[in-house]
């Protein structure tokens, strides 16, 4: 008789999320899609706490999307590292249609019967002429697994957005994608959320771990 040698299950991989740092729109609560805008100085101070932080914590490899926002947060990470950044534009925020570079409360007041149709269901009644946030989240999850993939057993900082993360974690921990402003109601700029991905499916470890200020002397 014939043994078979039973396989041996991929390591996971640890994903470390992070939301870009703040933007020029942040201050309005203006919503920043596939618009390219450009971090504060606050931003840009948060993306070398990050890289404080990241100094200090093991990291194999750094992915962030194609916008700048999310380039410019992880490049101080890159540099103190020593890593070359990959880019992958599966992980670019969802495009807001006609709510881009506007506040809900402007729409609200504009349409107030379609924003409370979008608070109670931000899925189903998505903004006019918006990506559709079921394909954002196929695509982001998507994208993180082909970074699994590429680094077993490795912890991979990954540079994204607020709204696709949020609906990227539902995606992965089984969380109905209508409830990702309910479950995770923000995602604070340039903060770390740990996740294990593995062919068991996906782990939150940490949600928002803020990046340490400087150490003292």
């Amino acid at each position: 008789m014939t043994l078979s040698t039973p396989s041996t299950p991929s390591a996971s991989t640890t994903l470390l999320l992070v939301r870009n740092g703040q933007t020029v729109w942040h201050a309005d609560r203006r919503h920043a899609g596939i618009s390219d805008v450009p971090l504060t100085d606050e931003g840009r101070r948060q993306a070398g706490q990050l890289a404080r932080w990241a100094s200090r914590h093991p990291v194999d490899a750094i992915w962030t999307s194609t916008l700048s926002r999310a380039v410019e947060t992880a490049e101080p990470a890159c540099r103190a590292l020593g890593l070359v950044p990959g880019r992958d534009p599966d992980l670019c925020e969802c495009d807001f249609g006609a709510v881009e570079g506007r506040s809900l409360a402007e729409f609200a007041a504009q349409d107030p019967e379609r924003a409370e149709a979008y608070r109670a269901d931000p899925v189903i009644n998505a903004f006019p002429g918006a990506e559709d946030p079921r394909v954002a989240a196929a695509r982001g999850t998507t994208a993180l697994r082909r970074i699994a993939d590429g680094h077993p057993g490795q912890r991979v900082l990954v540079v994204a957005h607020n709204t696709l993360l949020r609906l990227v974690l539902c995606e992965l921990l089984s969380i109905p994608l209508g409830e990702y402003r309910r479950v995770f109601p923000r995602l604070v700029d340039a903060a770390v959320s740990e996740v294990r991905l593995g062919e068991d499916g996906g782990a939150l470890l940490s949600l928002n771990l803020p990046s340490a200020p400087d150490p003292g002397p």
